[in-house]
C-alpha cells in the first residue's frame, strides 16, 4: 500500500480515535448532566463538583474529530453538515445552555440556582438526545424514510441511556455515602437500557443494511459475534452485581463499572469503524474518495503529530491532578 493510501487511514482513524475519546470523556460528563435530581441540592452540587474540573476540557475532541473530518475529509464534511445541520444546530444550542447555565450556577451564586441546574439538565439532554439522533441518521446514510427516522429515534434514546450508565459509574467512582448508593441504582437501571438499545441497534442495523449483514453474518466474521456477545455479555452481568452491593467495604472495586462502561463503548465503535470501513459517508462516499489532496494530508499530520500529543497530555495531567473522591469545587 502507497503513502498516499495510507494517508486516510490513518487520518479516519485519528477522527474515529478522538470521537471516541469525546463520546467517553464528554459522555460521563453529560450523562451526570441529564441525571441531576430535582429533589436534593447538596446531591446537584456534588455531582456538579465531580465534572467541575473536567467537563469543559472534555468538548476538545469533538472539536478535534470535527476539525479533522473538514480539512482531511472536506467533500465528507460538506455532505454530512449539510444532511444533520439542523440536529447539529439544536445539539449546539444545548452544550451552549449547559456552559451558560454552569457559569451562572457555580460562579455567580444567587437565588436562581436550581433553575440554573434545570437548564444545565435540560442542556445535557438536548445534546445527548441530538447526538444519538446524528448518529442513527449517519448510520442509515441520511435516509428520509418512516423505517430511517424510526432507527435515529431509538439511537437517540440508547445513546442518551449509554451516557447515563457512564455517566451514573463515573459517580459511582467519584462519590460517597447516599449520593453513590443512588448513583449505583441509576447505573443499574441503564445498564439494563443501555444493554437492551445495543441489542436492539445491532438487530435492526442488520436488518436495515444488507451489506453490514453480510460483514457480520457470513463465514467466518461470524464467528468473531461469539467472543463480542461472551465478553458484552460478561461485563453487563458483572457491573450489574457489583452496583447491587454498593457500597463495598473501604470502597473497594469502585472503579469497575467506569472501565466496563469504557469497555462498553469502545466495543461499540469498533463495531461501527467495521461495519462501514471504508466509507466515510455511508454507501456514498469512500475515505479514498473523499480525502483532501496527499500533499495537504502530509502537511496535516505533522500538525496532527503535535497537537495530539498535547490534547493527550492535559488530559492525562488534568485527571491526575483531580483524582479521587470529589471535593467542593471552588472559584
Amino acid at each position: 500500500m502507497t503513502d498516499i493510501q495510507w494517508l486516510p487511514i490513518i487520518f479516519i482513524g485519528l477522527m474515529g480515535l478522538s470521537f471516541l475519546v469525546y463520546a467517553i470523556l464528554d459522555g460521563y460528563d453529560l450523562g451526570v448532566g441529564v441525571l441531576l435530581p430535582q429533589d436534593n441540592q447538596a446531591q446537584r452540587d456534588k455531582m456538579i463538583y465531580s465534572i467541575g474540573p473536567f467537563w469543559d476540557a472534555n468538548e476538545t475532541w469533538l472539536v478535534l474529530a470535527v476539525g479533522i473530518l473538514l480539512i482531511a475529509f472536506p467533500v465528507a464534511h460538506s455532505i454530512i453538515l449539510q444532511a444533520l445541520y439542523m440536529p447539529t444546530a439544536i445539539m449546539l444550542a444545548g452544550l451552549i445552555l449547559r456552559g451558560v447555565s454552569f457559569d451562572f450556577r457555580t460562579k455567580a451564586p444567587s437565588k436562581d440556582k436550581a433553575r440554573w441546574d434545570l437548564a444545565f439538565k435540560i442542556g445535557s439532554l438536548i445534546a445527548t438526545l441530538s447526538q444519538g439522533y446524528m448518529l442513527g441518521r449517519y448510520v442509515t446514510g441520511f435516509e428520509d424514510s418512516l423505517l430511517a427516522t424510526g432507527f435515529s429515534i431509538l439511537s437517540a434514546v440508547c445513546v442518551t441511556a449509554g451516557y447515563c450508565f457512564i455517566g451514573a459509574c463515573w459517580l459511582v467512582m467519584k462519590t460517597e455515602g447516599e449520593l453513590q448508593k443512588r448513583a449505583a441504582r441509576w447505573a443499574m437501571v441503564t445498564n439494563v437500557l443501555m444493554a437492551i438499545g445495543i441489542l436492539a441497534v445491532s438487530i435492526a442495523n442488520l436488518t436495515i443494511d444488507q451489506n453490514i449483514a453480510d460483514k457480520w453474518l457470513s463465514f467466518p466474521q461470524v464467528i468473531m459475534l461469539i467472543p463480542l456477545s461472551v465478553l458484552l455479555t460478561f461485563v453487563f452481568a458483572t457491573v450489574h452485581i457489583y452496583l447491587k452491593k454498593v457500597p463495598m467495604e473501604d470502597d473497594a472495586g469502585c472503579w469497575y463499572p467506569f472501565m466496563a462502561a469504557i469497555i462498553v463503548f469502545i466495543i461499540c465503535f469498533a463495531g461501527l469503524a467495521y461495519s462501514f470501513f471504508p466509507y466515510v459517508v455511508p454507501e456514498q462516499l469512500t475515505i479514498f474518495e473523499a480525502a483532501s489532496a496527499p500533499e495537504t494530508l502530509q502537511i496535516i499530520l505533522w500538525g496532527a503529530a503535535i497537537v495530539l500529543p498535547m490534547i493527550v497530555g492535559y488530559t492525562i495531567f488534568a485527571y491526575r491532578v483531580f483524582w479521587g473522591k470529589t471535593s467542593q469545587l471552588t472559584y
